[in-house]
């Protein structure tokens, strides 16, 4: 029997040949260990209507199973809020957790197919950097994946995608999502010095 081939998610293929040494020259790295890297993506429903029925967290579950490949892990209230009938312990959403090559291929698909099928899309702000190197992105409706059918959806749910890069700045993360692909708009890269001025500023 011929060995297993493992197969490298085309984006992994291109940090390491392409990303990583961009960003060593950019930024001076002495090391590639030094590079920032992708630690992980969280893609997340909150899904305020399952208080009044079940079905809507498991359709926004099938949906986010559809989406990420891997089954939803369901939230609960932290603690009750009286007002919105909501109890400690009730399932109030899902996400799922990517690492390794199901997150790099993701990111491909999200950037090669998601992101060009939101209408009026213009590109991505700057503004959804945590001041810690990671990048929280929304998605208001979740038909614009492909895997998603729209005539088997039951109701519109948006999701919510956090990047999180390890060893990183705004900067770094700005720069090194900027050489996978992200579309961020064409005036991101000035307002990132502006955040960065401001924020020393303070």
């Amino acid at each position: 029997m011929p060995p297993e081939v493992e197969i490298v998610a085309r984006l992994l293929e291109r940090f390491k040949k392409d990303t990583v040494p961009h960003m060593m020259k950019r930024f001076g790295y002495k090391n590639p260990l030094m590079v920032p890297r992708l630690e992980k993506i969280v893609v997340s429903k909150g899904v305020g209507k399952a208080i009044e029925d079940k079905k809507f967290l498991d359709a926004a579950s099938r949906d986010l199973a559809l989406i990420t490949g891997q089954k939803p892990l369901i939230t609960k209230a932290k603690k009750s809020v009286s007002a919105f009938k909501v109890r400690k312990g009730m399932p109030t959403g899902c996400k799922v957790t990517l690492r390794g090559r199901a997150m790099y291929e993701f990111l491909d698909r999200l950037v090669s197919v998601v992101l060009p099928r939101i209408r009026d899309f213009r590109g991505l702000g700057v503004e959804a950097f945590d001041g810690h190197g990671n990048y929280n992105l929304g998605v208001s409706d979740q038909v614009v994946f492909p895997e998603v059918n729209i005539d088997e959806v039951e109701f519109i749910q948006g999701l919510n995608i956090v990047i999180c890069i390890r060893n990183s700045s705004d900067e770094e993360s700005f720069e090194l999502l900027s050489q996978m692909g992200m579309p961020f708009q064409r005036t991101a890269d000035s307002k990132l010095g502006q955040k960065r001025g401001s924020q020393i500023a303070v």
